[in-house]
């Protein structure tokens, strides 16, 4: 079974990573709410509080198939500033797992050089941030290990594109149906 991290720094952004445990925990993918705050308990961007499973000293990176950054601000650059989980990141990238972000959170990926010669999207404001990437404006991108997303209004898609990369397409597709998202 596949296994995820969202990582949630205070002033994330809430729909964003949310969704994302929603829609990768019904598709039965173990997911693990993680705080690189010195506390479980985090609040959002717009002050909604959740309270996480696990601090990130807590947690065997090894065990890991998927890292998420949510964006939100002061969320990302709170992700952004925690030394380990960018040493996380890193590996994760150089060893072709995957890394998604979304909304503000690709722009971490651009700092660190990792979105060279790849498509990706961010929140609009961000783009300049995407370093080397060819953006895209899409809802959610997928390029080999990396995806990204714009924000909070493609949370789904994003999710979604997160899920397809762990259990392919046909899951992805159900999984739209099944929550009645843009079945026409």
């Amino acid at each position: 079974m596949s296994k995820a991290a969202v990582f949630f720094g205070t002033g994330y952004e809430e729909i964003e990573a949310l969704t994302v445990v929603d829609i990768l925990r019904r598709a039965g993918v173990e997911t693990v709410m993680v705080s690189v705050m010195k506390e479980k308990s985090v609040a959002g961007s717009h002050d909604i509080r959740v309270e996480t499973d696990a601090l990130i000293g807590e947690i065997d990176f090894t065990g890991l198939d998927v890292i998420v950054l949510p964006g939100g601000m002061p969320g990302t650059k709170n992700l952004e500033a925690c030394e380990a989980l960018m040493a996380q990141v890193d590996i994760f990238a150089a060893q072709g797992k995957i890394v998604a972000a979304i909304c503000a959170a690709p722009s971490i990926l651009g700092h660190r050089g990792i979105l060279k010669g790849k498509k990706a999207c961010s929140f609009p404001s961000f783009e300049s941030h995407l370093e080397g990437a060819e953006v895209l404006q899409q809802p959610a991108v997928m390029d080999g290990n990396l995806i990204t997303g714009r924000g909070m209004g493609a949370a789904i898609p994003f999710g979604l594109k997160i899920l397809e990369k762990l259990q392919g397409e046909e899951a992805a597709r159900k999984m739209a149906e099944e929550i009645i998202f843009a079945c026409e």
